[in-house]
């Protein structure tokens, strides 16, 4: 591997890393958040959940499953608050009411 491609490798393997530390992000959710521009934790600080939802399905070229917006209510959640309520950590909590 070309010594660019290992340095682009390292960093997209580190900010995955950094993705994954949000409950309820795993690999696949954290190559979605990338796929819109999230590539740290804090770049989701005062995001609106809803217009996230709308790039990936607009990125993706289909409707994504609404489970992806609530985890990204609780991502946004996740990155805006200092102490975070435990039990808003949890994706499912963040379901449409």
């Amino acid at each position: 591997m070309a010594p660019a491609e290992t340095t682009r490798a390292t960093i997209m393997k580190n900010t995955a890393d950094e993705l994954q530390r949000i409950p309820g992000v795993g690999t696949r959710t954290a190559d979605d958040l990338r796929r819109i521009g999230i590539r740290r934790v804090q770049d989701l600080r005062n995001k609106y959940p809803e217009k996230l939802y709308a790039q990936l399905c607009r990125r993706t070229g289909k409707p994504v499953d609404r489970c992806m917006l609530y985890v990204l209510r609780c991502a946004v959640y996740y990155a805006t608050r200092k102490k975070p309520d435990p039990e808003k950590l949890k994706w499912w909590n963040w379901k449409d009411r």
